[in-house]
């Protein structure tokens, strides 16, 4: 039997599984989108080679990783009857962790967020029909609170129907819960919601850039539009990783959602900016908050354009309204169950950035080695 786990390929997907096989010895059923197994692989690969090396990986995989290529969207993920039936019989619980993170696009998020996850549910039942499933566990996001301004707000007054959504991503993930909750009354469930998931504490590398390109826009700013007081909920994404994995893997857990996040420890944009400004010997930049409306003026104009700095306007547009909104998620709950707390974005952000900077926001694959037989090409 094994843990169905969705989007192993993708960032906090591929820390979440490299958890549950280094740390929980779990066995996983993982759903990669592919046209045959070899493809299938070489993604896996490309994935967790940030968290293994090739020979503990081709391990895992002949051992306790079966692959299944398949399609989140599609009717039984496109899979053939006999294989759809094998993932039934083999799956002990589910972590749905595959979403569309395309905050500009409402047609990807409704196809993959909200049919993906209705694709996964439908197996939740197949499974809970015929020997019972252990534990449903979702990954949201705290954007399911909608637009707030100047809050703490606590996982049980997160959700208000009433209140607007940032982007159709934030809207999707919140419907998603809602399925969750009407169409699996009786399974464990678990709903885990990461608040702005960046950086590994323990490493520089990363695979994930967008929100780095994000703040290497910000940070190369002598003049920030921002109040210097605010905080910003960011949590490291092993903090994140070892929080699903753990909780996921007990028998029972206290409650049935958790905020990730960094809480009421969240740092300021001015304690961020001093500690990235002393790791390079530099001068912190100076705040101007009267400059919002027309740097999101400006922000709007050059996202248009094709060149590095029209790509981080982009990117800036996306993500300034998480930005400016200074709120932060309670994470009594997670860190009370764990024991620990998450790693202040300022001790390894310089690492990151600088990581990102050297290598042109590109992490160096490795490809499959030419010598392994019977594997990916």
């Amino acid at each position: 039997m094994a843990i169905f786990l969705t989007g192993g390929t993708g960032y906090i997907g591929a820390h979440v599984a490299t958890n549950l096989l280094n740390q929980h010895g779990a066995s996983l059923n993982l759903l990669v989108r592919a046209r045959d197994p070899q493809e299938a692989e070489n993604r896996l690969w490309h994935a967790l080679q940030l968290h293994l090396d090739f020979k503990l990986f081709y391990e895992y995989l002949q051992t306790r990783v079966r692959v299944f290529c398949g399609d989140l969207t599609g009717e039984r993920f496109g899979l053939s009857t006999d294989d759809y039936d094998r993932l039934v019989h083999t799956t002990d619980s589910i972590i749905h962790c595959a979403a569309s993170l395309n905050r500009k696009s409402e047609k990807s998020c409704l196809n993959v967020n909200l049919r993906g996850t209705l694709e996964v549910i439908k197996l939740g039942l197949q499974v809970d029909h015929y020997h019972g499933l252990r534990r449903f566990s979702h990954v949201s996001t705290v954007a399911v609170a909608g637009k707030r301004q100047d809050e703490v707000i606590t996982e049980d007054n997160s959700i208000d129907w009433n209140r607007s959504d940032y982007d159709p991503y934030a809207r999707t993930k919140k419907f998603c819960e809602h399925m969750i909750r009407q169409l699996l009354p009786d399974v464990p469930k678990t709903i885990f919601r990461p608040s702005i998931v960046l950086g590994d504490s323990r490493r520089a590398e990363t695979t994930q850039f967008d929100m780095v390109r994000a703040f290497v826009f910000l940070a190369g700013l002598p003049a920030l539009p921002l109040r210097s007081r605010d905080r910003v909920d960011i949590v490291n994404v092993d903090f994140v990783a070892d929080a699903i994995a753990t909780l996921h893997s007990q028998e029972r857990t206290q409650h049935d959602t958790y905020h990730l996040s960094s809480g009421l420890d969240s740092q300021t944009f001015k304690q961020l900016t001093e500690s990235l400004a002393a790791a390079q010997d530099k001068r912190g930049p100076v705040y101007l908050p009267f400059l919002e409306r027309p740097f999101t003026k400006s922000v709007n104009f050059l996202s248009n354009r094709k060149s590095p700095v029209g790509r981080g306007a982009a990117l800036m547009k996306v993500f300034l309204p998480y930005l400016t909104f200074n709120t932060v998620f309670d994470n009594t709950r997670v860190t009370s169950e764990l024991g620990r707390k998450p790693v202040p974005f300022s001790q390894y952000s310089y690492p990151l950035l600088k990581f990102s900077r050297e290598t042109n926001f590109t992490y160096p694959y490795q490809d499959w080695p030419a010598k392994v037989g019977g594997s990916a090409a």
